[in-house]
């Protein structure tokens, strides 16, 4: 009786046990027949987002729902690929798809440990569920992930799935993919990571949102030091590596949305260009747009813009703290992060909420989770606002919400967000070629570009367009006019009686055009205005590429009371520097489709080609002479320093200092930078386009034309060149050369002024 009992719980048993596999076998072939195809995986076609890249190929922009950047299996790391493995599946190259092994070993980790759960999917399975499952928790759902991995395994190689695996996880950030998380998150591709960066993105698939380093970089780095110690474990590396890589600092990007070159405005405009020739479908297709971006000059300009913003910001003085939080003894990291987190980074300049504050020190918690102290130099900006004299409401004192940047020295100290903005842009005055835009100080703040959308008045570095007008009509360099006061009526002016004064309040007399523009002064440049007439300006003007509409015909346009754009500034400036062609700027280099084809090429006309020639090469080589003496001798001689005598160029002021530039030309390259506030008002009283502006087009040029030696630009054929006296004729003995259209060099000097010049100085005298 006991033995026929065994034996029908024998039965009873081995049925318990068979008849669930076999439902499992059974659904497994009803099933397995009707699983999806895996053409999304032979013939895989992400969603790939618009590129943007520098002409030397370097990743400057990215536009897309999702960020991927598709690698080779060949091209992933090693070390790479033993990271993932070892964070996800140390046993993939060994199992069919499912893991039998570490199912059981999961099985009973989570029986026993009573905490964290540990999971049993393989790569294979994640490739699966990434690819056509949902994520729900249901046991068809995993039954049917089962049945897809070993699908996979028996259709792809384990290279082939490893290789979608890499490409296609998702990893925060909108990144998918591990390349395009190296770019996210560090700004390297695959094969420029260190191994604890491999381990930290290695760490991701688990919990992108959890283990973000950008959002909570302390659980990254616990996920991290648990993937090296599974490497070290698995003995993909030496004990030591693991040591060494456990304490080696990872710096993380503060912005997804920065790119090498740091080329935001550029990218955008691209973006936009791009769009209007194909749609919607620039943002999944994988086109890539190559520009005419230098990385070099994008790089100079950026940091020489940052630069000349921050210097104008510190002459002007701290404007207190941005805001204040409560702190407390039991304040936790967590609490000062969050109280961070809707203060914005600008590039190197971080939030930090102030811990303590003393007249010697500041400590600080910076967003990110570093402690920073400031001290000596790093306090001098805003020392004044320690003092208990300072209003509650601008003290700098503990809970006070700061900036905080390391300077040159690696020394750190207290800055602020400047209010001020400003542009830049270069080009190549031969074929048009951008070479580097800067459209305002931080892109993640305001998206507005100064360089194609801001209309500003130009001041006098418009006065170099009303000089070419007058040498063509009949003046020369050695035209002497009148530098004195003058009173204009409201019918010259276009609205109310203009009493216009030279910058300097300052009045020399009798002085020739050349010493005028060097001297930048604003008498004479009326004077050639009424002798030329507005009118015949106004349309010589349009040669450059300015609007007329935008300059109108009164005697105001001599001060540039008109309305330009830094780009446009960028085409009338190159017209000198190139001999007297207009070339139109252009940014985009070629657009290829994901596969490689070219979809469009630019092709851009060189001067001296059959481009459009709007300017007599003597009067394009004159106007370079003179504004070659403005660098050497006049408003913009700060830029001697550069040592060099082949730049030109022209400082512009406006009225109360609203807007300052710097316009500026070496043969082979053309800069233009610009200050102001959006709500125009004053810069300052002391503040000019030398002061201001310059400085940023000095430190471009400064890098650009480094170890680039010296070009001089060639006299053009009927032309002269002349020595002559003060009162600029033609004098053998004379101490200054100038240079004459051969048809206008003035013959002899007459026995009196002209009855008109004397009138004026009679009149001048009197009244």
């Amino acid at each position: 009786m006991t033995s026929r009992w065994w034996f029908y719980s024998a039965i009873t048993g081995i049925a318990l046990i068979v008849t669930p596999l076999l439902l499992l076998v059974f659904a497994a072939m009803v099933m397995y027949p009707k699983l999806p195809s895996l053409e999304a995986l032979t013939d895989y076609r992400p969603k790939i987002p618009l590129r943007v890249y520098s002409a030397e190929g370097v990743l400057i922009g990215e536009f897309g729902e999702e960020r991927r950047a598709l690698v080779k299996i060949d091209a992933v790391p090693d070390l790479m690929k033993k990271a993932v493995l070892a964070a996800e599946d140390d046993r993939f190259y060994e199992h069919g798809g499912v893991d039998y092994i570490g199912v059981l070993r999961a099985t009973l980790y989570n029986f026993t440990s009573g905490g964290a759960k540990q999971g049993a999917s393989t790569i294979t399975m994640q490739v699966a569920r990434n690819f056509f499952l949902t994520r729900e928790k249901k046991l068809s759902r995993k039954f049917n992930e089962v049945l897809l991995a070993i699908k996979i395994e028996h259709n792809l190689s384990k290279d082939e799935i490893l290789q979608l695996y890499i490409n296609h996880i998702y990893l925060g950030q909108r990144a998918y993919g591990f390349a395009a998380a190296a770019q996210g998150y560090f700004g390297k591709r695959l094969d420029q990571l260190n191994l604890p960066e491999i381990a930290m993105l290695a760490g991701l698939p688990k919990a992108p949102s959890v283990y973000n380093p950008v959002v909570n970089f302390k659980r990254a780095k616990l996920r991290q030091a648990y993937v090296l110690r599974r490497m070290n474990e698995l003995g993909f590396i030496t004990a030591e590596q693991h040591e060494a890589a456990l304490h080696q600092p990872v710096a993380v990007k503060r912005s997804y949305q920065e790119f090498s070159g740091k080329a935001d405005y550029l990218a955008e405009m691209v973006r936009q260009e791009v769009f209007k020739r194909y749609q919607d479908a620039i943002y999944t297709q994988g086109i890539k747009v190559y520009t005419t971006i230098r990385q070099k000059d994008q790089t100079a300009a950026y940091e020489a813009l940052r630069k000349g913003v921050m210097e104008y910001d510190r002459r002007h003085g701290y404007r207190g703290p941005e805001g204040y939080i409560n702190l407390n003894k039991d304040q936790v990291e967590e609490e000062l992060e969050e109280a961070l987190q809707d203060v914005a980074d600008s590039d190197d300049m971080i939030p930090a909420v102030a811990l303590e504050v003393s007249s010697k020190n500041i400590r600080a918690y910076s967003k990110g989770g570093q402690v920073v102290h400031i001290s000596g130099e790093g306090m001098n900006f805003v020392r004044s606002f320690l003092s208990g004299r300072v209003a509650l409401n601008r003290r700098l004192r503990p809970g006070s919400i700061i900036y905080v940047q390391k300077n040159e020295k690696n020394i750190w100290k207290i800055v602020q967000r400047p209010l001020v903005e400003a542009a830049f842009v270069s080009g190549s005055p031969r074929d048009g070629a951008i070479y580097a835009l800067v459209g305002g100080f931080d892109f993640s703040r305001n998206q507005f570009n100064h360089v194609t959308q801001a209309w500003r008045q130009p001041g006098s570095s418009f006065k170099p367009f009303i000089y070419s007008a007058a040498l063509e009509k009949g003046l020369t360099p050695a035209t002497v006019i009148e530098d004195t006061p003058l009173v204009i009526d409201a019918a010259e002016t276009g609205s109310e009686i203009w009493e216009p004064k030279n910058y300097d309040g300052e009045y020399e007399g009798p002085m020739r055009m050349r010493q005028a523009l060097v001297k930048s002064k604003n008498m004479v440049s009326i004077r050639i205005l009424q002798k030329i007439t507005p009118q015949y300006a106004q349309e010589f003007i349009t040669k450059f590429g300015f609007d007329a509409a935008r300059h109108p015909a009164y005697l105001t346009m001599a001060l540039g009371a008109g309305s330009v754009t830094p780009m446009q500034m960028l085409t009338g400036y190159s017209v000198f520097a190139n001999g007297g062609y207009r070339i139109p700027p252009y940014f985009i280099q070629r657009i290829e489709d994901g596969s490689g084809n070219v979809l469009y090429q630019a092709a851009p006309v060189p001067a001296g080609d059959t481009a459009q020639q709007v300017l007599d090469v003597r009067n394009a080589f004159t106007m370079v002479t003179m504004m070659q003496d403005v660098v050497r001798h006049g408003t913009g001689f700060p830029a001697m320093k550069l040592g060099r005598n082949d730049l030109a160029g022209k400082t512009g002021t406006t009225n109360d200092s609203m807007d300052a530039w710097f316009c500026g030309f070496h043969p082979t390259v053309v800069g233009i930078a610009w200050m102001g506030f959006d709500n125009p008002r004053s810069l300052g009283g002391r503040e000019t386009g030398g002061g201001a502006a310059l400085p940023m087009w000095m430190d471009y040029m400064g890098k650009i034309l480094k170890n680039s030696p010296e070009i001089a630009y060639t006299m053009p054929e009927n032309m002269v060149a002349a020595r002559i006296n003060n009162d600029g004729f033609p004098d053998e003995n004379g101490e200054k050369v100038e240079y004459f259209y051969q048809e206008n060099l003035p013959q002899e000097q007459p026995a009196f002024p002209p009855l008109n010049s004397l009138m004026e100085n009679i009149m001048n005298r009197l009244f």
